[in-house]
Protein backbone atom coordinates (compact mmCIF):
# COMPACT_ATOMS: atom_id res chain seq x y z
CA UNK A 1 0.00 0.00 0.00
CA UNK A 2 1.66 3.28 -1.08
CA UNK A 3 2.32 5.60 1.84
CA UNK A 4 3.15 9.21 1.14
CA UNK A 5 5.56 11.11 3.37
CA UNK A 6 5.26 14.88 3.77
CA UNK A 7 8.20 17.25 3.89
CA UNK A 8 7.72 17.88 7.60
CA UNK A 9 10.98 17.15 9.42
CA UNK A 10 9.25 15.63 12.43
CA UNK A 11 7.15 13.21 10.42
CA UNK A 12 8.35 9.65 10.59
CA UNK A 13 8.00 6.95 8.00
CA UNK A 14 4.71 5.10 7.89
CA UNK A 15 5.00 1.54 9.17
CA UNK A 16 2.95 -1.43 8.05
CA UNK A 17 2.49 -3.62 11.09
CA UNK A 18 3.64 -7.24 10.63
CA UNK A 19 0.83 -9.66 9.84
CA UNK A 20 1.57 -11.48 13.09
CA UNK A 21 0.62 -8.31 15.02
CA UNK A 22 -2.58 -7.62 13.11
CA UNK A 23 -5.93 -8.74 14.53
CA UNK A 24 -7.47 -11.49 12.41
CA UNK A 25 -10.40 -9.24 11.49
CA UNK A 26 -8.12 -6.67 9.81
CA UNK A 27 -6.24 -6.81 6.54
CA UNK A 28 -3.47 -4.25 6.94
CA UNK A 29 -2.70 -1.68 9.60
CA UNK A 30 -0.44 1.24 8.71
CA UNK A 31 0.78 3.66 11.38
CA UNK A 32 2.46 7.03 10.86
CA UNK A 33 3.68 9.18 13.74
CA UNK A 34 3.71 12.86 12.72
CA UNK A 35 4.91 13.97 16.12
CA UNK A 36 1.57 15.64 16.73
CA UNK A 37 -0.62 12.58 16.24
CA UNK A 38 -0.74 8.99 15.06
CA UNK A 39 -2.34 8.54 11.65
CA UNK A 40 -3.84 5.09 11.25
CA UNK A 41 -5.05 3.50 8.03
CA UNK A 42 -6.49 0.00 8.23
CA UNK A 43 -8.64 -2.33 6.17
CA UNK A 44 -11.26 -4.86 7.18
CA UNK A 45 -10.20 -8.31 5.99
CA UNK A 46 -12.58 -10.12 3.69
CA UNK A 47 -12.67 -11.97 0.40
CA UNK A 48 -14.09 -10.05 -2.58
CA UNK A 49 -17.88 -9.93 -2.46
CA UNK A 50 -20.62 -9.69 -5.09
CA UNK A 51 -19.50 -8.28 -8.42
CA UNK A 52 -15.97 -7.80 -7.03
CA UNK A 53 -15.69 -11.62 -6.74
CA UNK A 54 -16.34 -12.23 -10.45
CA UNK A 55 -14.02 -12.53 -13.43
CA UNK A 56 -10.73 -13.21 -11.66
CA UNK A 57 -7.77 -14.90 -13.29
CA UNK A 58 -5.15 -16.13 -10.86
CA UNK A 59 -1.53 -17.25 -10.90
CA UNK A 60 1.30 -18.37 -8.63
CA UNK A 61 4.90 -17.64 -9.66
CA UNK A 62 7.69 -19.54 -7.90
CA UNK A 63 11.16 -18.01 -7.63
CA UNK A 64 13.64 -20.49 -9.16
CA UNK A 65 16.81 -18.46 -8.70
CA UNK A 66 19.88 -20.17 -7.20
CA UNK A 67 19.33 -18.51 -3.80
CA UNK A 68 16.00 -20.39 -3.54
CA UNK A 69 17.33 -23.85 -4.43
CA UNK A 70 17.70 -25.10 -0.85
CA UNK A 71 14.08 -24.15 -0.11
CA UNK A 72 12.93 -26.74 -2.66
CA UNK A 73 14.57 -29.55 -0.65
CA UNK A 74 17.56 -29.71 -2.98
CA UNK A 75 20.29 -29.39 -0.33
CA UNK A 76 21.92 -32.37 1.39
CA UNK A 77 22.38 -31.92 5.12
CA UNK A 78 24.40 -34.04 7.54
CA UNK A 79 27.90 -35.54 7.60
CA UNK A 80 29.47 -38.76 6.34
CA UNK A 81 31.76 -40.35 9.00
CA UNK A 82 35.46 -40.78 8.12
CA UNK A 83 35.29 -44.60 8.19
CA UNK A 84 32.36 -44.55 5.76
CA UNK A 85 34.27 -42.17 3.50
CA UNK A 86 37.14 -44.69 3.46
CA UNK A 87 34.64 -47.39 2.57
CA UNK A 88 33.37 -45.32 -0.37
CA UNK A 89 36.92 -44.66 -1.51
CA UNK A 90 37.68 -48.39 -1.60
CA UNK A 91 34.56 -48.92 -3.68
CA UNK A 92 35.69 -46.24 -6.12
CA UNK A 93 32.83 -43.90 -5.20
CA UNK A 94 35.16 -40.95 -4.59
CA UNK A 95 36.69 -38.81 -7.30
CA UNK A 96 39.98 -37.02 -6.76
CA UNK A 97 40.96 -33.94 -8.77
CA UNK A 98 43.09 -30.80 -8.59
CA UNK A 99 41.30 -27.47 -8.03
CA UNK A 100 43.30 -24.23 -7.73
CA UNK A 101 46.46 -26.20 -6.94
CA UNK A 102 44.82 -28.33 -4.26
CA UNK A 103 43.71 -31.94 -4.40
CA UNK A 104 40.03 -32.28 -3.53
CA UNK A 105 37.77 -35.30 -3.31
CA UNK A 106 34.09 -35.43 -4.26
CA UNK A 107 31.50 -38.14 -3.81
CA UNK A 108 29.88 -39.86 -6.75
CA UNK A 109 26.11 -40.30 -7.04
CA UNK A 110 26.29 -43.85 -5.66
CA UNK A 111 27.95 -42.58 -2.48
CA UNK A 112 25.29 -39.92 -1.93
CA UNK A 113 22.48 -42.41 -2.48
CA UNK A 114 24.03 -44.87 -0.03
CA UNK A 115 24.65 -42.14 2.59
CA UNK A 116 21.02 -41.02 2.34
CA UNK A 117 19.77 -44.61 2.66
CA UNK A 118 21.94 -45.16 5.74
CA UNK A 119 20.79 -41.91 7.34
CA UNK A 120 24.07 -39.98 7.21
CA UNK A 121 22.66 -37.42 4.79
CA UNK A 122 19.16 -36.08 4.35
CA UNK A 123 17.55 -33.59 2.03
CA UNK A 124 16.72 -30.14 3.34
CA UNK A 125 13.02 -29.56 3.96
CA UNK A 126 10.99 -28.39 0.97
CA UNK A 127 9.27 -25.31 2.37
CA UNK A 128 8.08 -24.07 -1.03
CA UNK A 129 5.88 -27.03 -1.99
CA UNK A 130 3.32 -26.91 0.86
CA UNK A 131 3.16 -23.13 0.63
CA UNK A 132 2.64 -23.20 -3.14
CA UNK A 133 0.00 -25.92 -2.87
CA UNK A 134 -1.92 -23.87 -0.31
CA UNK A 135 -1.99 -20.75 -2.46
CA UNK A 136 -2.80 -22.63 -5.67
CA UNK A 137 -5.64 -24.55 -4.02
CA UNK A 138 -7.05 -21.46 -2.34
CA UNK A 139 -7.03 -19.31 -5.49
CA UNK A 140 -8.37 -22.06 -7.74
CA UNK A 141 -11.23 -22.97 -5.41
CA UNK A 142 -12.21 -19.56 -4.07
CA UNK A 143 -11.36 -16.97 -6.71
CA UNK A 144 -10.41 -18.12 -10.20
CA UNK A 145 -13.23 -17.76 -12.71
CA UNK A 146 -12.34 -21.08 -14.35
CA UNK A 147 -11.33 -23.00 -11.24
CA UNK A 148 -7.69 -23.34 -12.29
CA UNK A 149 -4.65 -21.33 -11.15
CA UNK A 150 -1.70 -20.85 -13.50
CA UNK A 151 1.66 -21.88 -12.04
CA UNK A 152 5.09 -20.88 -13.32
CA UNK A 153 8.72 -20.92 -12.24
CA UNK A 154 10.51 -17.61 -12.78
CA UNK A 155 14.13 -16.42 -12.55
CA UNK A 156 15.33 -19.60 -14.28
CA UNK A 157 18.45 -19.99 -16.43
CA UNK A 158 20.12 -16.63 -16.88
CA UNK A 159 17.56 -15.20 -14.44
CA UNK A 160 14.95 -14.03 -16.92
CA UNK A 161 13.59 -17.35 -18.18
CA UNK A 162 10.24 -18.88 -17.25
CA UNK A 163 9.02 -22.46 -17.09
CA UNK A 164 5.23 -22.88 -17.23
CA UNK A 165 3.85 -25.79 -15.21
CA UNK A 166 0.24 -25.28 -16.34
CA UNK A 167 -3.17 -24.60 -14.80
CA UNK A 168 -4.17 -26.56 -11.71
CA UNK A 169 -7.46 -27.06 -9.90
CA UNK A 170 -7.77 -27.35 -6.14
CA UNK A 171 -7.75 -31.17 -6.37
CA UNK A 172 -4.89 -31.35 -8.89
CA UNK A 173 -2.50 -29.21 -6.86
CA UNK A 174 -2.57 -31.68 -3.95
CA UNK A 175 -0.37 -34.07 -5.94
CA UNK A 176 1.71 -31.38 -7.65
CA UNK A 177 5.45 -31.80 -7.10
CA UNK A 178 7.08 -28.43 -6.51
CA UNK A 179 10.80 -29.17 -6.54
CA UNK A 180 12.12 -26.58 -8.98
CA UNK A 181 12.25 -26.27 -12.77
CA UNK A 182 12.63 -29.44 -14.82
CA UNK A 183 13.74 -28.24 -18.27
CA UNK A 184 15.80 -25.21 -17.18
CA UNK A 185 18.45 -24.75 -14.51
CA UNK A 186 17.96 -22.65 -11.40
CA UNK A 187 18.74 -19.05 -12.34
CA UNK A 188 21.99 -17.20 -11.75
CA UNK A 189 20.07 -13.96 -11.30
CA UNK A 190 16.59 -12.92 -10.14
CA UNK A 191 14.71 -11.03 -12.85
CA UNK A 192 11.07 -10.35 -11.90
CA UNK A 193 9.72 -8.32 -14.84
CA UNK A 194 9.31 -11.27 -17.28
CA UNK A 195 7.09 -13.11 -14.78
CA UNK A 196 4.98 -10.01 -14.23
CA UNK A 197 4.61 -9.49 -17.97
CA UNK A 198 3.73 -13.15 -18.52
CA UNK A 199 0.61 -12.81 -16.37
CA UNK A 200 -0.43 -9.35 -17.55
CA UNK A 201 -0.02 -10.25 -21.23
CA UNK A 202 -1.59 -13.70 -21.03
CA UNK A 203 -4.61 -12.44 -19.08
CA UNK A 204 -4.90 -9.01 -20.66
CA UNK A 205 -8.65 -9.47 -21.21
CA UNK A 206 -9.41 -10.78 -17.71
CA UNK A 207 -11.80 -8.64 -15.70
CA UNK A 208 -9.47 -8.87 -12.68
CA UNK A 209 -6.14 -10.50 -11.89
CA UNK A 210 -4.57 -11.78 -8.67
CA UNK A 211 -1.00 -13.03 -8.98
CA UNK A 212 1.22 -14.35 -6.19
CA UNK A 213 5.04 -14.27 -6.35
CA UNK A 214 6.83 -16.51 -3.86
CA UNK A 215 10.42 -15.32 -3.33
CA UNK A 216 13.22 -14.62 -0.88
CA UNK A 217 13.01 -10.96 -1.87
CA UNK A 218 16.23 -10.56 -3.82
CA UNK A 219 15.31 -8.88 -7.12
CA UNK A 220 17.92 -7.58 -9.57
CA UNK A 221 15.66 -5.62 -11.92
CA UNK A 222 13.74 -3.51 -9.40
CA UNK A 223 13.88 -0.32 -11.49
CA UNK A 224 12.54 -2.10 -14.57
CA UNK A 225 9.70 -3.54 -12.48
CA UNK A 226 8.90 -0.04 -11.17
CA UNK A 227 8.80 1.40 -14.68
CA UNK A 228 6.48 -1.34 -15.86
CA UNK A 229 4.32 -0.95 -12.75
CA UNK A 230 3.95 2.78 -13.37
CA UNK A 231 2.74 2.25 -16.94
CA UNK A 232 0.45 -0.56 -15.84
CA UNK A 233 -1.09 1.61 -13.12
CA UNK A 234 -1.65 4.47 -15.57
CA UNK A 235 -3.32 2.11 -18.05
CA UNK A 236 -5.62 0.81 -15.31
CA UNK A 237 -6.40 4.33 -14.07
CA UNK A 238 -7.28 5.48 -17.60
CA UNK A 239 -9.48 2.45 -18.25
CA UNK A 240 -7.20 0.96 -20.92
CA UNK A 241 -7.02 -2.33 -19.04
CA UNK A 242 -8.62 -4.12 -16.10
CA UNK A 243 -7.16 -4.07 -12.56
CA UNK A 244 -4.51 -6.49 -11.32
CA UNK A 245 -3.02 -7.17 -7.91
CA UNK A 246 0.47 -8.56 -7.33
CA UNK A 247 1.35 -9.99 -3.91
CA UNK A 248 4.93 -10.86 -3.00
CA UNK A 249 5.24 -13.67 -0.44
CA UNK A 250 8.60 -13.72 1.36
CA UNK A 251 10.03 -17.11 2.39
CA UNK A 252 13.10 -18.20 4.34
CA UNK A 253 15.02 -16.74 7.24
CA UNK A 254 17.01 -14.14 5.27
CA UNK A 255 14.28 -12.34 3.38
CA UNK A 256 15.28 -9.05 1.79
CA UNK A 257 12.33 -7.09 3.18
CA UNK A 258 13.67 -3.78 1.87
CA UNK A 259 12.81 -4.62 -1.74
CA UNK A 260 9.42 -6.07 -0.82
CA UNK A 261 8.60 -2.90 1.09
CA UNK A 262 9.92 -0.72 -1.73
CA UNK A 263 7.49 -2.24 -4.20
CA UNK A 264 4.63 -2.19 -1.69
CA UNK A 265 5.26 1.52 -1.03
CA UNK A 266 5.88 2.41 -4.66
CA UNK A 267 4.01 5.52 -5.75
CA UNK A 268 2.83 5.52 -9.38
CA UNK A 269 1.21 8.98 -9.14
CA UNK A 270 -2.18 7.29 -9.56
CA UNK A 271 -4.77 5.92 -7.14
CA UNK A 272 -4.02 2.41 -8.39
CA UNK A 273 -2.23 0.18 -5.87
CA UNK A 274 -0.51 -2.69 -7.69
CA UNK A 275 1.84 -4.33 -5.16
CA UNK A 276 1.48 -5.77 -1.69
CA UNK A 277 3.75 -8.08 0.29
CA UNK A 278 3.46 -10.60 3.10
CA UNK A 279 5.95 -12.74 5.02
CA UNK A 280 4.82 -16.37 4.78
CA UNK A 281 5.54 -17.37 8.37
CA UNK A 282 3.66 -14.30 9.68
CA UNK A 283 0.44 -15.04 7.78
CA UNK A 284 -2.38 -16.24 10.00
CA UNK A 285 -4.68 -16.86 7.04
CA UNK A 286 -4.46 -16.99 3.26
CA UNK A 287 -7.29 -14.47 3.15
CA UNK A 288 -4.63 -11.88 4.01
CA UNK A 289 -3.66 -11.69 0.34
CA UNK A 290 -6.85 -9.59 -0.01
CA UNK A 291 -5.66 -7.08 2.60
CA UNK A 292 -5.44 -4.33 -0.02
CA UNK A 293 -8.15 -5.62 -2.34
CA UNK A 294 -10.92 -3.59 -0.77
CA UNK A 295 -13.51 -1.23 -2.15
CA UNK A 296 -13.37 2.02 -0.18
CA UNK A 297 -17.10 2.43 -0.70
CA UNK A 298 -17.98 -1.07 0.51
CA UNK A 299 -19.91 -1.11 3.78
CA UNK A 300 -19.01 -4.04 6.04
CA UNK A 301 -21.29 -3.24 9.00
CA UNK A 302 -24.31 -0.93 9.52
CA UNK A 303 -22.67 0.93 12.43
CA UNK A 304 -19.29 1.03 14.16
CA UNK A 305 -17.44 2.95 16.86
CA UNK A 306 -13.67 3.36 17.30
CA UNK A 307 -12.03 4.06 20.67
CA UNK A 308 -8.48 5.05 21.57
CA UNK A 309 -6.48 3.41 24.39
CA UNK A 310 -7.77 6.03 26.86
CA UNK A 311 -11.35 4.95 26.15
CA UNK A 312 -12.27 8.06 24.14
CA UNK A 313 -14.52 7.79 21.10
CA UNK A 314 -12.43 8.98 18.15
CA UNK A 315 -14.79 8.06 15.32
CA UNK A 316 -18.37 6.91 15.05
CA UNK A 317 -20.03 5.49 11.94
CA UNK A 318 -23.81 5.67 11.99
CA UNK A 319 -24.39 5.22 8.24
CA UNK A 320 -22.15 2.19 7.72
CA UNK A 321 -18.60 1.10 8.53
CA UNK A 322 -16.44 1.13 5.37
CA UNK A 323 -13.87 -1.56 4.45
CA UNK A 324 -11.05 0.99 4.56
CA UNK A 325 -10.79 3.26 7.60
CA UNK A 326 -8.57 6.25 8.35
CA UNK A 327 -8.29 7.68 11.88
CA UNK A 328 -6.07 10.02 13.91
CA UNK A 329 -5.10 9.40 17.53
CA UNK A 330 -2.99 10.99 20.29
CA UNK A 331 0.73 10.12 19.84
CA UNK A 332 0.91 8.28 23.16
CA UNK A 333 -1.84 5.82 22.17
CA UNK A 334 -0.95 2.13 22.48
CA UNK A 335 -3.93 0.61 20.73
CA UNK A 336 -7.40 1.26 19.34
CA UNK A 337 -10.60 -0.73 19.53
CA UNK A 338 -13.41 -0.99 17.03
CA UNK A 339 -16.86 -1.90 18.30
CA UNK A 340 -19.01 -3.67 15.75
CA UNK A 341 -21.93 -6.09 16.07
CA UNK A 342 -21.72 -5.82 19.86
CA UNK A 343 -18.07 -6.93 20.02
CA UNK A 344 -14.83 -5.04 20.47
CA UNK A 345 -11.71 -5.81 18.44
CA UNK A 346 -8.46 -4.46 19.86
CA UNK A 347 -5.44 -3.63 17.71
CA UNK A 348 -2.01 -2.71 19.08
CA UNK A 349 -0.35 0.17 17.24
CA UNK A 350 3.02 0.17 18.98
CA UNK A 351 5.54 1.09 16.29
CA UNK A 352 8.32 -1.44 15.64
CA UNK A 353 11.72 -0.45 17.01
CA UNK A 354 14.43 0.11 14.42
Amino acid sequence: MPRHNSDSSNEQKSHQLPSSMVAKEFGEVNVRNTGQELQILFTILMEPQGEEAEGWQTGVALDASASMKDFYGRKLEGKIPPDVSEEYEKKGWLESRIEEGRRVKSFQKAAYEDAIQRGYLRQSPNIVQPLAQQFIAYLAENLDAHGGTTVIYWACGFGSEIEVLGDFSEAECRTLDVIGPKSINFGNSTILAPAVKYFTERFVDAKRGMFIFITDGRVYDLEAVKQYTTQLAKDIASGKRHPVKFVLIGVGDQIDKSQLEELDDFNTDTDVDIWDYKIAKEMASLVQIFAEVVDENQIVAPIGTIYDSAGNVIKKYTDGLPAKVSISMPPQSQWFEIEVYGQRIRQSIVLPKV
